[in-house]
């Protein structure tokens, strides 16, 4: 399994954190995955592969935990496959673009025509550190 930060984006905190190196990721988009995205973001995308936005609050921070949480809802409607996502990815780009990372979630099986959403606070992303 192959779940977390993309080697693109350890990177490019490192850059930031140690070589004075620019980085912003203007939009995150999330993409649906019916099992592990894999090391590039690109294995088992669900058949509704629309990315989208995926606004984020302000990290959490607690005891050696840092979280973030989407502070919009993220919903796709009108689902053309009956699927179960257990994954998504992220992505700085609608198309193409860097793939960021990865994770579960907890989503039921969807129908052909269901909507799946995400409330605000339902996408969680959690690093450990130091404490």
């Amino acid at each position: 399994m192959v779940l977390g930060p993309s080697t693109y984006l350890v990177d490019k905190w490192f850059r930031a954190a140690f070589m004075n190196a620019s980085f912003v990721v203007a939009q995150a988009y999330i993409q649906l995955h019916t099992a592990d995205p894999g090391a590039s973001g690109t294995n088992a995308v669900a058949t509704d592969n629309t990315r989208k936005a995926v606004t984020m609050a302000a990290p959490v921070i607690t005891t050696g935990l840092v979280t973030i949480s989407n502070s919009a809802q993220v919903q796709w409607t009108g689902l053309t496959a009956a699927q179960d996502a257990s994954h998504y990815a992220l992505f700085d780009a609608l198309t193409t673009g860097n793939f960021l990372g990865s994770g579960l979630i907890n989503a039921n099986a969807y129908g052909i025509g269901d909507s799946l959403t995400f409330a605000v606070g339902d996408i969680d992303i959690a690093l450990s550190c130091a404490s």
